[in-house]
Protein backbone atom coordinates (compact mmCIF):
# COMPACT_ATOMS: atom_id res chain seq x y z
CA UNK A 1 0.00 0.00 0.00
CA UNK A 2 1.47 3.30 -1.05
CA UNK A 3 1.58 6.43 1.06
CA UNK A 4 -1.14 8.03 -1.06
CA UNK A 5 -3.45 5.04 -0.57
CA UNK A 6 -2.80 5.10 3.16
CA UNK A 7 -3.61 8.83 3.30
CA UNK A 8 -6.85 8.30 1.37
CA UNK A 9 -7.81 5.42 3.66
CA UNK A 10 -7.19 7.51 6.79
CA UNK A 11 -9.13 10.42 5.32
CA UNK A 12 -12.07 8.16 4.46
CA UNK A 13 -12.03 6.71 7.97
CA UNK A 14 -12.11 10.20 9.45
CA UNK A 15 -15.07 11.16 7.28
CA UNK A 16 -17.01 8.01 8.14
CA UNK A 17 -19.83 8.25 10.65
CA UNK A 18 -19.64 6.13 13.79
CA UNK A 19 -22.67 4.09 12.69
CA UNK A 20 -21.08 3.37 9.31
CA UNK A 21 -17.83 2.35 10.99
CA UNK A 22 -19.69 0.07 13.42
CA UNK A 23 -21.62 -1.51 10.55
CA UNK A 24 -18.39 -2.10 8.64
CA UNK A 25 -16.81 -3.74 11.70
CA UNK A 26 -19.88 -5.93 12.25
CA UNK A 27 -19.83 -7.05 8.62
CA UNK A 28 -16.14 -7.85 8.84
CA UNK A 29 -16.68 -9.80 12.07
CA UNK A 30 -19.55 -11.80 10.56
CA UNK A 31 -17.51 -12.64 7.47
CA UNK A 32 -14.59 -13.69 9.64
CA UNK A 33 -16.83 -15.89 11.79
CA UNK A 34 -18.37 -17.48 8.70
CA UNK A 35 -14.92 -18.20 7.26
CA UNK A 36 -13.80 -19.70 10.56
CA UNK A 37 -16.87 -21.96 10.74
CA UNK A 38 -16.37 -22.98 7.11
CA UNK A 39 -12.74 -23.81 7.87
CA UNK A 40 -13.90 -26.04 10.73
CA UNK A 41 -16.56 -27.67 8.54
CA UNK A 42 -19.46 -26.17 10.50
CA UNK A 43 -20.86 -23.85 7.84
CA UNK A 44 -24.03 -25.76 7.01
CA UNK A 45 -26.23 -24.02 9.59
CA UNK A 46 -26.20 -26.83 12.13
CA UNK A 47 -23.04 -25.64 13.85
CA UNK A 48 -24.83 -24.96 17.14
CA UNK A 49 -26.27 -28.49 17.20
CA UNK A 50 -22.90 -29.98 16.30
CA UNK A 51 -21.15 -28.06 19.07
CA UNK A 52 -23.83 -29.10 21.59
CA UNK A 53 -23.35 -32.72 20.52
CA UNK A 54 -19.59 -32.40 20.93
CA UNK A 55 -20.02 -30.89 24.40
CA UNK A 56 -22.40 -33.70 25.38
CA UNK A 57 -19.93 -36.27 24.10
CA UNK A 58 -17.08 -34.66 26.03
CA UNK A 59 -19.19 -34.56 29.21
CA UNK A 60 -20.08 -38.25 28.76
CA UNK A 61 -16.38 -39.07 28.34
CA UNK A 62 -15.53 -37.19 31.53
CA UNK A 63 -18.31 -39.00 33.42
CA UNK A 64 -17.11 -42.39 32.16
CA UNK A 65 -13.51 -41.62 33.14
CA UNK A 66 -14.60 -40.44 36.60
CA UNK A 67 -16.72 -43.57 37.08
CA UNK A 68 -13.85 -45.82 35.98
CA UNK A 69 -11.50 -44.26 38.54
CA UNK A 70 -14.09 -44.58 41.31
CA UNK A 71 -14.71 -48.22 40.39
CA UNK A 72 -10.99 -49.00 40.37
CA UNK A 73 -10.53 -47.41 43.79
CA UNK A 74 -13.51 -49.34 45.20
CA UNK A 75 -12.20 -52.65 43.81
CA UNK A 76 -8.75 -52.05 45.29
CA UNK A 77 -10.20 -50.98 48.65
CA UNK A 78 -12.51 -53.99 48.75
CA UNK A 79 -9.62 -56.30 47.89
CA UNK A 80 -7.42 -54.87 50.64
CA UNK A 81 -10.23 -55.14 53.19
CA UNK A 82 -10.98 -58.75 52.12
CA UNK A 83 -7.31 -59.71 52.52
CA UNK A 84 -7.23 -58.09 55.97
CA UNK A 85 -10.44 -59.89 56.97
CA UNK A 86 -9.15 -63.29 55.79
CA UNK A 87 -5.81 -62.67 57.51
CA UNK A 88 -7.56 -61.75 60.75
CA UNK A 89 -9.79 -64.83 60.53
CA UNK A 90 -6.75 -67.08 60.02
CA UNK A 91 -4.88 -65.39 62.87
CA UNK A 92 -7.80 -65.90 65.22
CA UNK A 93 -8.08 -69.51 63.99
CA UNK A 94 -11.66 -68.99 62.88
CA UNK A 95 -10.76 -70.51 59.55
CA UNK A 96 -8.49 -73.48 59.17
CA UNK A 97 -5.05 -72.23 58.41
CA UNK A 98 -1.45 -73.10 58.95
CA UNK A 99 -0.67 -74.57 62.34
Amino acid sequence: MTETEKAVLVENMLLMRKEDFDEMLNNAAERGAERCLAHLGLENGSAAKDIRDLRDLLEAWRDARRTAWRTAIRVITTGVLAVLLVGTAIKLKIMGGWQ
